[in-house]
């Protein structure tokens, strides 16, 4: 395994988990709208909330998408092809989302209103939820064959352990979203966002308990990589402390750093899980390492110069945004619904 195929699965992982990080806290925003929005003013308000980045968060997962197509072309190739359905759904779930907000924005009528403010919710629940399955499934096995293509069944996809990783996934968003809008709102959004997650955290480290089950029993990770993955699952939980102390010491700021620093800590798990392979196989010999899944030498050494002067122009333009759109969101300054 070469420096540049192991920087560009670092860099694979990097992109996921600011995606996770950024995207994360809008699906936990979508999904708030049926959790603490009492009208469809307040609807208007988490939306506006989000309306600057949500487009441009969902930009670092087609980046990380077109990074594995062109440095891990193998990788790409037996994971699309072979979660073509639950990749197809979570596409379809994000243009719900992605259309959900120009659609209510010119609906006339409380009823398309509300169809539209539905839309966000489902398909911000349903995109993490899928990723999350997905996710989990990749470093579970699945039973590849030798040209690396998944012959699996209905049960390879859903099962036990891909149904808790989507939950846990779609948790943390939620959790990380209600956090985002105690940063962002005033009055009783935020103060109800604060007593739901007093609520849901408990209920998380219950999560925490039964992926990490599932985790020893489900795969290879506490026996290829017993240090690393004891160290990465111990940070997860103590990460969630410190965003449940947050919540409960009203500190919004800590509480939404842990909360999103949680997603990365999973997505740094599961990558851990699977170096120095990019497919688990049911059979070991299927499996799909990095040195086999890599692009050329000369290919990855272009992409890295190009990276390392388009990533820092994104990356300023991403911190601009958020500068430009750093005040609280306040009911004054949502247009009531007619």
């Amino acid at each position: 395994m070469s420096s540049l195929q192991l920087l560009w699965f670092f860099l694979i992982g990097l992109l996921f988990s600011v995606f996770f990080f950024l995207e994360g806290f809008d699906y936990g925003v979508g999904m708030s709208l049926r959790v603490i929005a009492r009208n469809e003013r307040e609807r208007g308000e988490l939306m506006q909330a989000i309306g600057p980045h949500w487009d441009g968060n969902e930009v670092w997962l087609i980046t990380a998408g077109g990074a594995m197509f062109a440095s891990f072309p193998y990788w790409y190739a037996s994971l699309f092809s072979g979660f073509y359905i639950i990749l197809f759904l979570t596409l379809f779930a994000l243009i719900l989302r992605g259309v959900s907000f120009e659609f209510r924005a010119h609906a006339l009528s409380a009823v398309g209103k509300k169809l539209w403010g539905w839309t966000l919710t489902i398909g911000s629940l349903c995109a993490p939820f899928l990723l999350g399955m997905m996710f989990t499934d990749l470093v579970k096995g699945m039973p590849l064959d030798a040209a690396g293509n998944i012959r699996g069944g209905f049960g390879d996809y859903v099962n036990l352990f891909s149904i808790v990783g989507g939950v846990a996934v779609t948790l943390l968003c939620l959790l990380h979203g209600l956090n985002f809008i105690r940063l962002k709102l005033t009055g009783d959004l935020r103060q109800r966002a604060q007593t739901v997650t007093k609520v849901l955290y408990p209920v998380l480290f219950v999560g925490l308990v039964v992926f990490a089950g599932l985790l020893m029993w489900q795969t290879d990770f506490f026996t290829a990589r017993p240090v690393s993955s004891w160290i990465l699952l111990v940070l997860i939980v103590l990460l969630s402390v410190i965003a449940t102390f947050g919540a409960y010491r009203d500190k919004e700021v800590l509480s939404f750093i842990a909360s999103g620093a949680t997603l990365i800590g999973v997505v740094a798990l599961l990558f851990n899980g699977l170096f120095p392979r990019v497919m688990v196989g049911n059979n070991p010999l299927h499996s799909i390492l990095i040195e086999n899944a890599a692009s050329t030498e000369y290919t990855l050494g272009v992409m890295t110069i190009v990276a390392a002067i388009l990533v820092p122009i994104v990356l300023a333009y991403t911190i601009w945004s958020y500068f430009v759109f750093n005040q609280r969101v306040r009911t004054k300054k949502v247009v009531s619904d007619k």
